[in-house]
């Protein structure tokens, strides 16, 4: 336990060099102490100790004979490897001083080394002099080469002709390359000048190959040898292209061709030209169909062409039916947008929505089986897009609007001359007035939202909102007509001859036309009248309310003008003659449904009893006698009770009746109590405000 500050600096620097021998000497005695209390925790344990020391002695003793092995090994190894890095240290020295004496002679031999140069300049000279007599020939024989050349064209023997041309281009190409690399730029424009003649043969060539690529689809149907020998030629070109870009050393002139390139143009401009680039064609709707069929018929054949057969003459990176049908897909996008350009009338506009968003890919066109499963449009761009269709779809309701109002405009003045012939309306097999004008009116709407749902369900939306606004605006039309009707009818009262059916028929119409409405929704779930436009079904069932009443009226105030009188209160037939004027009317009601009847007698019922009273109330007469004002509240009793009974007879309940102001006003008549008099009168008008 105590150590001196001198063995504290010695051990110091050991415990710092190697910490790790310091924790595994106190792990190892740790583990020791807890073994020897394991074994050793009872006093009979005690006497096996010189057992367990003589073993662990044994063993410590292995243990450092296999370590004194293990050190003297490693020791060997080492001695070994210091040997061989001596070694090792020797023979570099000794190369080193060779490769200085191998430089010092090397700087020695420059001199000899410029001779040489010249000489290897020389031999090089001499090659390319070499080379350039071999080639003397095929140079002197360049001209009768493109004299060849031209005649093989002419008899349309293009693989021939082409393998010349090639040969030809190479050996130019070669002598450009060469010149190049020395510099000699100047002497290239003679060497272009000498092989001119390529250029013409090229061009002759091409214009060949793209009037062969102008008539593939025929070719590939008649005679595929001659379109496979234009392939095979634009492939040769092809590969030849790729080689000197991927060199990029030295592109001759003309090069890259683009041939490949040039054969896609060439093939798009074939299909889009004939049938997209027509002249401007008509318009109008049969016109337009008839081109539009035509472009089915002939996209389908020629896709069929392609797929059977061209796909079979071009290699498969081609991909020719693809690019085919892209052509043509993008073609038709952009012919579908030309033609809407026109101002089409509304057949046009549909038949373009249709065969756009329908026919194209149906069964007839692209979806026709013998071009599936190969060719497929959805992952195309739509024919149409969303933002054209949605205005197509505008143009085509407008043009629906203006042909409705035309219809609708015709439909009212024809109602309008009916009115004024010389024999009632029409009736229907239950015996109500009424006229084809509903059924015209909703059989034209009706059609042209069903119409529209074979598009989209947006256009039938579209044309359902346009409906139901060009009815509303149609029964203003018909309102005015009606008002002005009316007029006419004031200032002559025979003319129209029939105007109270007439005027019933309208009511009749109105109520058809309301009931109707409904129907016209494309969602049968909703059939929600809207709000304006029963508002102006409400507005006409008034006005021919109306007209109807001011006739009864016309009717009733003769007999009202004698209302009150002495005549009147000694017992005349005056209320008996209302009666029978209200009877006569009640009468042309009934040719009304019952709804518009019951109405019709409820506004009559209130009319008379408010021209009853008003006729009371307006003329002074005075009782000189309680027998006269006894015979006043008799007969008030006898009319209203009269008139009461007559509208319960033609159907009207009592509670919908307004005579019982009548009987009120008898009642206070009737009265004798004079202090009781102003309550009462002030009850009455509290009651009946509209009286008086």
């Amino acid at each position: 336990m105590g150590m001196s500050a001198g063995d504290e600096r010695a051990a110091g620097p050991t415990d710092e060099e190697w910490p790790e021998a310091e924790k595994a000497e106190k792990l190892a005695r740790g583990a020791a102490l807890k073994w020897a209390s394991g074994v050793f925790y009872r006093p009979e344990k005690l006497e096996g100790l010189g057992h367990y020391r003589r073993r662990e002695t044994q063993r410590n003793s292995s243990i450092q004979s296999r370590l004194k092995s293990t050190v003297q090994s490693y020791l060997e190894g080492i001695s070994a490897g210091l040997e061989q890095l001596r070694s090792a240290a020797q023979e570099v020295q000794s190369v080193c001083q060779d490769l200085g004496a191998a430089r010092w002679a090397l700087l020695d031999s420059a001199d000899h080394f410029q001779g040489l140069q010249q000489m290897r300049e020389l031999m090089e000279e001499h090659v390319q002099l070499a080379s350039v007599v071999q080639v003397l020939p095929q140079i002197f024989s360049v001209h009768e080469v493109f004299s060849h050349i031209l005649k093989l064209l002419h008899g349309q023997h293009l693989l021939e002709a082409h393998v010349e041309l090639m040969m030809v281009e190479q050996l130019r190409d070669d002598i450009l390359s060469q010149l190049h690399l020395r510099g000699l730029s100047s002497a290239q424009a003679t060497v272009l000048s000498y092989f001119s003649g390529l250029q013409d043969l090229n061009e002759s060539l091409a214009k060949q190959l793209w009037d062969i690529v102008g008539s593939s689809l025929r070719l590939v149907r008649e005679d595929p040898v001659l379109f496979v020998t234009a392939v095979r030629i634009i492939e040769r070109e092809e590969k030849i292209d790729d080689t000197l870009l991927l060199e990029a050393t030295f592109l001759p002139p003309g090069r890259p061709k683009g041939w490949r390139q040039k054969f896609y143009q060439v093939f798009q401009d074939t299909i889009t030209g004939a049938r997209f680039h027509a002249p401007r064609m008509d318009a109008e709707g049969p016109g337009l169909a008839k081109h539009l069929a035509a472009l089915q018929k002939d996209i389908v054949s020629e896709l069929c062409v392609v797929k059977d057969l061209m796909v079979q003459c071009v290699p498969a990176h081609y991909n020719i039916l693809s690019v085919c049908t892209a052509t043509y897909h993008q073609a038709l996008t952009s012919h579908l947008q030309e033609i809407l350009r026109e101002d089409l009338d509304k057949q046009g506009l549909f038949l373009l929505l249709e065969w756009a968003l329908h026919v194209y890919h149906s069964p007839e066109m692209m979806g026709h089986p013998d071009l599936l499963p190969e060719v497929d449009v959805s992952a195309l761009d739509p024919l149409m897009s969303s933002e054209l269709v949605d205005q197509t779809e505008k143009r085509y309701v407008m043009k629906v609007k203006a042909s409705v109002f035309e219809w609708m405009q015709r439909t009212l003045e024809v109602e309008f001359k009916e009115w004024f012939r010389e024999e009632e309306p029409e009736t229907d097999h239950q015996g109500f007035f009424q006229s084809a004008l509903p059924a015209i009116v909703m059989q034209m709407l009706n059609e042209n939202i069903q119409v529209a749902s074979l598009i989209t369900d947006s256009l039938q939306q579209k044309i359902y909102n346009m409906a139901l606004e060009e009815l509303e605006a149609f029964l203003g039309r018909l309102r005015e007509s009606l008002v002005q009707c009316g007029k006419e009818h004031q200032q002559d009262r025979a003319v129209p001859k029939y105007y109270i059916s007439h005027l019933l028929a309208v009511l009749n119409n109105n109520l058809a036309l309301s009931n109707s409405v409904s129907s016209l929704h494309p969602d049968t779930a909703c059939r929600e009248v809207p709000v304006s436009l029963q508002a102006a079904l409400d507005r006409m069932q008034k006005k021919a309310t109306q007209l109807l009443l001011e006739e009864l009226l016309l009717d009733l105030q003769p007999l009202c003008l004698q209302l009150p009188s002495r005549k009147w209160l000694s017992g005349s037939q005056l209320v008996s003659s209302m009666c029978e004027v209200i009877d006569k009317y009640a009468k042309d009601f009934s040719r009304v449904r019952k709804p518009l009847f019951t109405l019709l007698l409820a506004e009559s019922e209130l009319l008379v009893a408010n021209q009853y009273l008003r006729a009371l109330l307006q003329r002074k007469m005075v009782c000189k006698s309680r027998e006269e004002r006894s015979q006043l509240c008799h007969r008030l009793l006898q009319d209203a009770t009269q008139l009461r009974e007559l509208f319960c007879g033609l159907g009207l309940e009592r509670s919908q009746q307004s005579l019982e102001a009548v009987f009120a006003l008898r009642e206070l008549i009737c009265l004798k109590d004079p202090a009781l008099l102003s309550l009462e009168v002030l009850g009455f008008a509290n009651k009946y405000p509209d009286v008086g």
